[in-house]
């Protein structure tokens, strides 16, 4: 595979031995911005997407979905978990302290690709898919044993969040290898993984609890996560040979910021990603506070992530069609409308209903899941498959830092509005609806006016 080259009038590539991949008719990507950005060809041998996918490329989906579920889905029931916490093991510790295990672990799980990212562009998957499954399931298991904080946070926050990181990484990486095309749907099937993980963890978790108490529970959890961890191992592989490691190359591509369509896109995940788990974690607590069982309670988190399946999906296949970064750009924008026109009216109201409050876990599960699905394929696209890895880890440092500092700043907020959720949910729609903008001006540098983007 040739590297990226800068497109020059004088300079024509003979289309019989190459191609553009990953542009629309097999054309170059312009840039058409002013600015530093630089025009990026990311050419590939010929019919070396023909396939697009094929059955290897499928398997590898399937693998990848298992792998999303056993890691994400299980950290998407983190407001499960925040609930349970505050009320039992560490009710002498605030929301916010709390919520600081579970964003190191989203820390750990996105930033974790800038390692395993340019691993698995050397040396493929199967190095990195069984250490990590075994993992994070004695992680879970030593979970079932602790009691103090500090055990919750090491074991939870990082042995977790360190050994999925490696699962997420090849399970995104191989998949955007097999894809072209259609990268943004297999992408967002794999991710839907993730949205029907946090229903089915979630269900059981709160069933099991119940019945047989918090440590019989998460043992039943590694059962569970070590299962589907065996099945991602067996199916997920990347399309891409083995290749000697090239020890001048960093982990992190600090080339990419100098295009500026990179650049800004960065800023705009960095700020939503910075408001955008803010339900995920907290909307049973808020539930609660407006007089939901806890049984109820639990059911906006199951709510949620079922609308996430669709949006994991359906705007992924759209993306495809009438453009990547068109489909980020609305995305977002919806997600900050839904704070700020559905969930602060809901906790401003007195006495708002238990079928407005599932409503809303529905609408934004969806929209939220929509902008998970589509950020991703939209940083593939801004550079060469055979860096698809390094380039992945370089875009999700930045959403690793952003997921660090979201919730505990969210907990924060909650004391100083008397144990309301109002301050919470205007900080984390403004940072959407900022972030949207940024998104939309990175849509402009990548394709101009045109309405295909």
């Amino acid at each position: 595979m040739l590297p990226a080259v800068k497109s020059t009038a004088n300079s024509p590539l003979s289309p019989e031995t190459t191609e553009p991949r990953d542009l629309e008719s097999c054309k170059e990507s312009e840039r058409t911005s002013n600015s530093h950005d630089t025009n990026v060809i990311d050419w590939a041998p010929t019919n070396d997407f023909a396939r697009e996918g094929g059955l290897s490329g499928w398997t590898c989906v399937l693998g990848s979905f298992f792998a999303l579920f056993c890691t994400f889905g299980w950290l998407n029931s983190l407001g499960l978990f925040q609930t349970y916490y505050e009320q039992t093991l560490l009710k002498e510790y605030s929301a916010s302290t709390i919520s600081w295990i579970f964003t190191t672990q989203l820390f750990l799980m996105w930033t974790g690709g800038v390692f395993f990212g340019r691993i698995v562009d050397t040396y493929g998957t199967r190095c990195i898919t069984i250490p990590c499954t075994i993992g994070c399931t004695v992680s879970i298991v030593t979970l079932s044993f602790c009691s103090a904080y500090y055990q919750i946070f090491l074991v939870q926050g990082v042995g977790f969040g360190i050994s999925a990181a490696g699962l997420f990484s090849c399970a995104t990486t191989s998949v955007g290898q097999w894809f072209n095309k259609r990268k943004a749907l297999a992408l967002g099937i794999v991710l839907a993984g993730s949205s029907l993980g946090g229903v089915v963890h979630s269900f059981y978790l709160h069933t099991l609890i119940k019945k047989v108490g918090f440590p019989s529970a998460v043992r039943w959890s590694a059962l569970v996560v070590g299962l589907t961890g065996t099945l991602a191992c067996c199916f997920i592989h990347p399309r891409l040979p083995r290749k000697k490691w090239e020890s001048h190359i960093c982990f992190i591509d600090f080339s990419l910021f100098k295009q500026a369509t990179f650049s800004v896109y960065c800023i705009g995940t960095f700020l939503v990603i910075w408001g955008l788990f803010a339900p995920w974690n907290y909307l049973p607590s808020m539930s609660l506070s407006h007089g939901f069982t806890q049984d109820l309670a639990i059911y906006t988190i199951v709510i949620l992530n079922a609308g996430s399946i669709i949006g994991r999906i359906l705007p992924a296949y759209l993306a495809d069609r009438f453009g990547r970064f068109n489909s980020v750009s609305l995305v977002s924008f919806v997600t900050a409308t839904a704070f700020i026109a559905f969930w602060l009216p809901l906790e401003l109201k007195a006495n708002p209903t238990n079928t407005q409050i599932f409503a809303f876990s529905a609408c934004y599960g969806f929209a939220s899941g929509a902008f998970i699905s589509v950020m991703m394929p939209c940083a593939a696209e801004l550079g060469p498959v055979g860096k698809l890895g390094q380039r992945f880890g370089t875009y999700q440092a930045v959403i690793g830092f952003a997921s660090l500092t979201s919730l505990p700043i969210q907990g924060a907020l909650i004391p100083h509005d008397d144990g309301g959720f109002t301050y919470l949910i205007i900080f984390s729609g403004l940072c959407v609806l900022c972030g949207t903008v940024f998104i939309c001006v990175a849509r402009m540098l990548r394709v101009g006016w045109n309405l295909k983007g």
